[in-house]
């Protein structure tokens, strides 16, 4: 079973990984730290920010995307890099399947706030209103992977799209189609 050290970034961790450095180059690639990542004082996102934020479980994970052209265009495809750890053990060396749907959630539901912070959708809470995940691999612990979505249409308050989870050989292992609707009010 190999041993991940986490470099000092997530950024640093995934570009000394030749098949995830590929995916960082270019003038317009933007990456970074999901916001879920970063602990919050009301609690929101300690999922990603606390539980799953360990060596045995998401060692490592990054949200990459290509600027578009225009700065008031939408960016309608997000890649989320990945390490895995054993403690998401669903069977030795393979991820449980829960956690395979909230890393799906999770790629898809990045699309909003992207979009959000860069001015191309409203500033509204959102929330998923459905997922429906079709496994067709076993996604690997110990191991990198990549997670990506992309917004299929808009529709009002609803949100089409999907995502998938790849291998390091870029077969894909899980996929997903999503609904999400903002919100009328806060929460």
């Amino acid at each position: 079973m190999p041993s991940f050290q986490v470099a000092t970034s997530d950024y640093e961790h995934f570009a000394s990984i030749p098949w995830c450095a590929k995916h960082l180059r270019g003038r317009r690639i933007v990456s970074g730290s999901p916001a879920s990542r970063k602990r919050k004082s009301n609690g929101e996102d300690s999922l990603y920010a606390e539980t799953l934020k360990s060596q045995t479980t998401i060692l490592a994970m990054l949200e990459v995307y290509e600027e578009p052209r225009s700065p008031s265009d939408r960016v309608d495809n997000i890649k989320m890099f990945l390490t895995l750890g054993s403690g998401l053990n669903g069977h030795p060396g393979i991820c449980h399947g829960g956690i395979v749907v909230a890393i799906l959630d999770e790629v898809i539901g990045l699309l909003i706030p992207t979009n959000q912070q860069r001015g191309s959708m409203k500033d509204m809470p959102f929330m998923t209103a459905s997922l429906n995940t079709t496994f067709l691999r076993p996604v690997p612990t110990c191991a990198t992977i990549l997670a990506r979505a992309r917004i299929l249409k808009i529709e009002g308050r609803k949100y089409f799209a999907e995502g998938w989870i790849e291998d390091s050989y870029g077969e894909i292992l899980a996929r997903a189609d999503a609904l999400f609707v903002t919100l009328k009010s806060a929460l």
